[in-house]
């Protein structure tokens, strides 16, 4: 007899956790299933439940069980272990093999894995469907076959679709998004639905799609300007369809995705497209790209779904640490690993005795050819994604490097049928002169990787590049989408002499970047940077920083096992320090919580983490960390050169204790010379409450990222939501021009920290809202000093009001874009 539920033991003694706290996305947004967590103090994992083996990797990183009730468990020791190829782990089971609760599966070096894994922190995933994981209490430490959870079968499906048909509902929208919904936009409607229950299908004329499924809905190749019906059944049908609906007429996170990046606009020729722009001269090699063989038969149902589980998680987790340009497009390709028509088909494959690699490579194609048969050219150039995702899946599944490129002899112009965003990720781009593609298009990926990273880039040039010979020197002129194979001596002359003068350009305004920043009338503006390492400190003196705005010591902190003693902590202020020369030093105390959980600091999980312990509150709950830095950022920056800047203030009832506090150990140390002690604005109540604060802080810095989020009540970690985090909105411009009134009025300066401080489209409007100091990245400095000097506070104080009056952030960039020029 079956049974029908199952209590699950602590596979090891550790830190039980729920599934959210797991710092990877693939298990925390339940993308492989329900679960929870662990944060291991012994090295070996046991079972937790009695059942039969269904596998274990290669590398001994993982097993899958398969309880007595049905359910399969996956149990995952540790984040991106895969990649330890096996080091420091040894399997004590094997697949087939039955084990009852407490039985070894795996032992393990834990010191090792420790060093070398992104985390311990190990997952234990319900990865069947049918089936209620019930979790008892978490935020604690349980001892090896303590019961921490129970595992039931669900109610009949049929009782499901009972209750789910209680209501329907139906909303016709029109599709405003200028290309319609592709990949990006597709991904955020999958994400916008996680949190509804019900069944929700867009329509598109006669055709319908699973609005869950990114695959489905790119099918379907709405265009800008369709009209769609979004049908929904179930409990929670209206909020669901509502939810889509707001999305859609938001214009789906378009608009700034569009001017993320300099891509240039859509233009179907019959020759080259301008990807992204710029002039570049060089020697050509040909990418060539070949598919790997894969089985065709497979080794059994469920160790082939284990296997396919396990390389999804393995893709999905390299794309979790993707940053800037990069992060949106990883999310789109994690929403397409998780797709649920994608993983019906290649479940069905495997269901019919097919290997994992031939199953989702049978998968991926089904759905490339569907997106072809839309004639979208636009959405066809979704299709680079799939064979893209299909590669690094069967690399992973058969143990081979994912994305396989040449190596780049400097100025290469690199040239292929197509280029995918992870083999343009894994080149040498500092070799890297240009890239033009026979396929592809200006608003594909790859694209706007390339235009990110200041590669020029021309696509749809046509199978006749593919014929250049290598070594053979190229001009690719992107501008002007020409590409000039085995040029003249004059062309090859003019080219250089076009690039001589860009290079010129850029020269100078590095040169003049050394010089303190003045506008036009007079006006001084600091000019700083943003810090967080002693290389970083060196990148800014380079560039032209007049000091650092923010030096984020949580740097110190993140990826450890113990928290940086006093002398450690001393002793990087002060290389830092002395790396800047004498030039102010702001350091921000310490900005982690919830959200940047590390391993020596336990905290009970939070259902919100950006609103819960983080930044000055755990500083005031931990005074004796506060106090040891305090002691190390004094002993080591000069108390002329000192300035600290407290993180996630409300009021002022967040700032006395360490002001206080501060006094203290000034006192200890015997130092006699006050040093600065500032409130980095974030909340909206801190805003409304400048002047009141600024009466008594020694000066404000806005940072306008978290800034941004709480006051568009937009968590900018949510797919489902980011496309409305947008510095520029007129509420968040608001909200800074209280922080200028209040600080002028108290006689404080005010400066922006936050990445908005690196727009020098933002600079006339944040200078006329009353900013006196901007700290952005080290690389956008020269820029951003070059447009400062061309402004006049006149038209800066006019263009912050109409700013401030406008209705969107779209327009707000209109009125700076008109004024600059």
């Amino acid at each position: 007899m079956i049974a029908d539920a199952v209590t699950l033991v602590a596979p090891f003694a550790g830190w039980l956790a729920p599934i959210e706290a797991v710092p990877d996305a693939v298990f925390a947004e339940r993308m492989m299933g329900d679960g929870f967590a662990i944060d291991p103090v012994e090295s070996v994992l046991r079972a937790p439940a009695a059942g039969e083996i269904l596998s274990v990797p290669a590398t001994a990183h993982a097993v899958t069980l398969r309880l007595d009730n049905g359910a399969e468990l996956l149990l995952h020791i540790g984040l991106e272990t895969v990649a330890l190829g096996g080091k420091g782990f040894t399997a004590k089971v094997a697949a087939g093999q039955r084990v009852n609760p407490g039985d070894p599966l795996i032992a393990f070096d834990l010191d090792a894995v420790a060093q070398n894994a992104r985390a311990l922190i190990t997952p234990v995933v319900l990865a069947s469907e049918g089936y209620l994981l019930t979790l008892e209490a978490t935020g604690r430490l349980v001892e090896a076959g303590a019961s921490v959870a129970r595992i039931a079968r669900a109610q009949p499906r049929e009782a499901d679709r009972a209750a789910a048909a209680e209501e329907r509902f139906e909303r016709e929208v029109t599709v405003a998004a200028a290309h319609g919904i592709h990949a990006r936009p597709a991904a955020r409607i999958a994400a916008a639905l996680r949190p509804f229950v019900a069944e929700v299908e867009l329509v598109a004329g006669d055709d319908r799609a699973n609005a869950r499924s990114t695959v489905a809905l790119l099918g379907l190749g709405v265009t800008s300007g369709s009209i769609v019906r979004i049908a929904a059944a179930g409990t929670d049908a209206r909020a669901a369809v509502d939810a889509v609906a707001d999305l859609i007429l938001s214009g789906l996170g378009e608009d700034e995705a569009a001017t993320a990046a300099p891509a240039a606009p859509v233009v179907r020729t019959s020759g080259p497209v301008c990807a992204s722009p710029g002039l570049a001269i060089g020697q050509a090699l040909q990418l060539k790209a070949v598919d790997q063989e894969v089985p065709e038969d497979g080794a059994g149902a469920a160790a082939e779904r284990a296997a396919l589980d396990s390389a999804l998680a393995e893709v999905a987790g390299r794309l979790a640490g993707t940053r800037g340009a990069a992060a949106e497009i990883a999310e789109a390709h994690r929403a397409l690993l998780a797709d649920p028509e994608l993983l019906r088909v290649a479940n069905d494959r495997i269901a019919a005795g097919r290997s994992a690699a031939f199953a989702w490579r049978a998968a991926t194609a089904q759905a490339s050819d569907a997106i072809r048969a839309t004639g979208d050219a636009l959405l066809m150039e979704r299709v680079a994604d799939l064979v893209d995702l299909e590669r690094q899946v069967v690399a992973a599944l058969l143990g081979s490097v994912g994305a396989s490129v040449p190596a780049l002899r400097p100025g290469t112009i690199l040239i292929g049928e197509d280029l995918l965003p992870s083999q343009f990720l894994a080149l040498d781009t500092a070799n890297l002169a240009g890239i033009c593609t026979a396929a592809g298009g200006p608003t594909s990926h790859v694209a706007i990787l390339a235009a990110s990273a200041g590669i020029p880039m021309l696509v749809a040039a046509g199978e006749g590049v593919l014929s250049i010979a290598e070594g053979i020197p190229v001009i690719l002129d992107a501008d002007a989408a020409a590409i000039t194979v085995d040029p003249s001596p004059d062309a090859l002359s003019e080219a250089s002499e076009r690039l001589f003068e860009t290079r010129e350009r850029r020269a100078r305004e590095a040169a003049e970047a050394h010089a303190p920043c003045h506008m036009a009338d007079g006006t001084r503006i600091e000019i700083f940077a943003n810090l967080g390492s002693v290389a970083d400190a060196a990148a800014a003196v380079a560039a032209g920083a007049e000091g650092c705005g923010l030096l984020r010591t949580e740097f110190l902190f993140l990826d450890r096992d113990t928290a940086p003693d006093e002398e450690e902590q001393r002793e990087t202020c002060s290389r830092i320090a002395a790396t800047l020369g004498g030039r102010p030093l702001i350091v921000r105390t310490l900005d982690i919580g919830g959200d940047k959980p590390v391993p020596y600091l336990p905290m009970g999980a939070e259902e919100n983490p950006a609103l819960g312990l983080r930044g000055v509150r755990l500083s005031l709950a931990r005074p004796d960390l506060m106090r040891l830095q305090l002691r190390a950022i004094l002993r080591g920056v000069p108390a002329g050169q000192c300035r600290i800047m407290l993180p996630m203030v409300a009021d002022l009832g967040d700032y006395r204790p360490v002001a206080a506090l501060l006094d203290e150990v000034r006192a200890e140390l015997g130092i006699a010379e006050r040093v600065p002690l500032g409130v980095m604005i974030e909340t909206p109540a801190a805003a409304m409450l400048a002047g009141q604060i600024a009466r008594e802080a020694d000066f404000l810095s806005i940072g306008t990222n978290d800034l941004t989020q709480y006051t568009l009540a937009a968590d900018r970690g949510n797919a489902a939501v980011s496309q409305r985090i947008d510095a520029l909105h007129p509420a968040v411009l608001r909200l800074i021009r209280e922080v200028g009134k209040g600080a002028r009025a108290a006689g404080r300066w005010a400066g922006v920290c936050g990445g908005l401080a690196s727009d020098p489209l933002a600079a006339p409007i944040l200078i006329g809202l009353g900013i006196t100091e901007l700290s952005a990245t080290p690389a956008a400095i020269p820029g951003l000093k070059a447009v400062v000097r061309g402004l006049d506070m006149n038209l800066c104080t006019a263009l912050a009001e109409r700013a401030c009056d406008a209705a969107s952030p779209a327009e707000v960039r209109a009125l700076a874009r008109e004024a600059l020029q």
